[in-house]
């Protein structure tokens, strides 16, 4: 048998109802379950003058807590 690939939307959370397939009882298929890629979120991408007119820049700027902002990062993507 030939791979068919079939577009559905999940009506309900957790359930995917597929019918009207080719195939006869007691036949064994494999059916791999796949997010498409154009529906999935895509990630925020921003331009260099973007993220600096952002407020992300100098966001730690008044903290008195952190004195030294690349090392405060650093230990940050260490834990």
């Amino acid at each position: 048998m030939e791979a068919m690939r079939l577009h559905r939307i999940i009506e309900k959370d957790g359930e995917l109802l597929i019918t009207d397939l080719p195939c006869k009882k007691g036949r064994h298929v494999e059916v791999i379950v796949q997010p498409e890629l154009s529906t999935l979120p895509q990630p925020l991408r921003l331009t260099a003058k973007q993220l600096l007119e952002s407020d992300i820049v100098g966001l730690w700027q008044d903290r008195e807590d952190v004195a030294d902002s690349a090392a405060f990062a650093s230990q940050l993507r260490a834990i």
